[in-house]
């Protein structure tokens, strides 16, 4: 079998009907659309959000008022708390974006990852993130690990 012979099953394709080209054609004249009133007409079938006299959808719902809900350059933030760290880390372990998306802690490593104060820790991390909130500063500091923040 070549190329040019292949041809799809007999009764496969079926041509499409041709309407409005004649009376020979068996949709000639009116193309099936009967005669007269909006449906006949071209570009008829109303406008998209038209419900036949209700009110439409859209203007049935609420406005949606204030600026926090349509921020485009928003910031999301990879939230990551003390408490998860003490799950995955051993004393003295560093962490850093690649570690933390190894671990499974990081939804998406593009974004920045932002370090909260929830939870005790004992042991002594080297952490590299973002941004890190006051608490968790403390509480790391003081178990005598350190941050450095990633411009």
């Amino acid at each position: 079998m070549k190329l040019h012979e292949l041809a799809p099953n007999p009764g496969a394709k079926k041509n499409r009907k041709r309407v409005g080209r004649g009376i020979a054609a068996g949709q000639g004249k009116t193309a099936g659309r009967g005669t007269k009133g909006q449906k006949s007409r071209s570009g008829s079938g109303g406008k998209l959000y038209r419900q036949g006299g209700n009110l439409p959808f859209f203007r049935r719902l609420p406005f949606m008022r204030g600026k926090g809900m349509h921020v485009r350059n928003r910031v999301k933030y990879n939230e990551i708390n003390i408490d998860q760290l003490i799950e995955v880390f051993k004393a003295d372990a560093d962490v850093t974006p690649e570690s933390l998306n190894d671990a499974r802690l990081v939804r998406d490593i593009r974004n920045p990852i932002v370090l909260l104060g929830r939870g005790e820790i004992k042991t002594a991390l080297k952490v590299c993130v973002h941004r890190v909130s006051k608490g968790a500063q403390e509480k790391i500091e003081a178990a005598g690990g350190s941050i450095e923040l990633i411009s």
